[in-house]
């Protein structure tokens, strides 16, 4: 029993713990997908999908272009639920150097320029591009961003 145990903590990973290569290449291919996984959900379902993607701990926060937009995750619920009256569909895509740094079993380091092609509710398009940074944290069995950096190239950029 305790060898079951054992193995299965193992598997599951610790929160501290080194990864070895065949766990660390399992992390980053995990967080890639959640990775993918938001930008399609993003933009399939709309600017208040990103509420399941950000992190409801105490610790998230979010800023934009170098100046705090969330302070905590409350902050970012607020907001988030006001975004249609905005942004009424959004085109999210990460760009092919969307890379992961995976740190432990739960945390990782996300990093890619991306396209957001945001349509507001009267229909004009507006592309914004740029460079994502966040830290990618497993919590219940389930990748959310918990600390996120968007910076957006200037227009004509």
């Amino acid at each position: 029993m305790l060898l079951a145990a054992l193995a299965s903590a193992a598997a599951a990973g610790e929160p501290g713990e080194e990864l070895g290569p065949a766990r660390r290449a399992a992390v980053a291919a995990s967080v890639r997908r959640f990775a993918l996984e938001v930008a399609a959900q993003v933009s399939a379902r709309g600017p208040t999908a990103w509420r399941q993607y950000f992190s409801a701990t105490p610790e998230f926060f979010m800023a934009v272009n170098g100046q705090l937009q969330f302070a905590d995750s409350d902050a970012a619920t607020r907001a988030i639920a006001a975004l249609p009256g905005v942004i009424r569909r959004l085109q999210l895509s990460w760009g092919k150097d969307l890379r992961v740094d995976p740190l432990t079993a739960q945390f990782a380091v996300v990093a890619s320029s991306y396209t957001e092609i945001q349509a507001s509710p009267q229909g004009q398009e507006h592309t914004e591009r740029g460079y994502f940074t966040a830290l990618a944290e497993r919590h219940h069995g389930a990748w959310t961003f918990r600390d996120a950096h968007w910076s957006s190239r200037p227009a004509g950029n």
